[in-house]
């Protein structure tokens, strides 16, 4: 009879992993998300926060250096709205408390980022899809940087540009363009350089290159 038991367990087991499969690739109707997608965005609830992958982990690293693709922006899209929520929750959580967060430090290759306002009033975070920069500010500024895929290290880049032209794409659908300056056109540019598989050191690395060539020419 124990046999048997164990037997019923494990076969409903692999039915309900395989059922919530189905289920999650058949909500998915643009068919933009992979399966491995899926799994990694339906395997809890929008209360729960995803793994946040870290440059100390070799796969998560390679995964870090990767260029994401864009989305197919879709109010009624179920799963692409619970991804954008639970992405949310995972830079709001305690462990992480971030200014902002990008697909691809989640495991999800998408265009898809979360920014703190700290341009307007009560600092709110918005969801910003498809997120472009078509001009850069010639004045640059210094800030001091930090990862949620980088532990335990901060560090202050120089080449920042103070504003930035943004264009990108809402959840609701709507298609946007607008300038944002200062510390907040900061996280933009570090949030969409995610999305290009690039991180904040490589900046330090290109600052030093370039004091480097300065310091030779004659």
């Amino acid at each position: 009879m124990k046999y048997l038991f164990w037997i019923s367990v494990t076969l409903l087991v692999v039915w309900s992993c395989t059922g919530t499969r189905q289920l999650a690739s058949k909500m998915d109707k643009k068919g933009q998300f992979s399966q491995s997608q899926l799994d990694l965005i339906m395997e809890a609830d929008t209360s729960k926060p995803m793994r946040v992958y870290k440059i100390d982990n070799r796969a998560d690293s390679i995964l870090l250096r990767t260029k994401s693709e864009p989305v197919v922006v879709d109010p009624n899209d179920p799963v692409l709205s619970k991804f954008v929520k639970r992405l949310y929750r995972t830079v709001r959580d305690s462990m992480s408390l971030g200014v902002g967060i990008a697909a691809p430090q989640v495991g999800i290759l998408k265009d898809i980022i979360w920014v703190q306002r700290f341009d307007k009033p009560g600092f709110p975070f918005e969801a910003y899809l498809n997120p472009k920069i078509l001009q850069y500010s010639t004045l640059k500024q210094d800030c001091l940087e930090g990862c949620l895929s980088i532990p335990n290290r901060r560090d202050t880049t120089q080449t920042r540009a103070y504003a930035i032209l943004l264009d990108y794409d809402r959840l609701d659908g709507s298609h946007n363009t607008e300038m944002v300056e200062d510390f907040t056109a900061v996280i933009f540019q570090h949030e969409i350089d995610h999305l290009n598989g690039i991180l904040y050191l490589d900046h330090l690395e290109q600052e030093k290159r370039d004091a480097g060539k300065r310091s030779r020419t004659p």
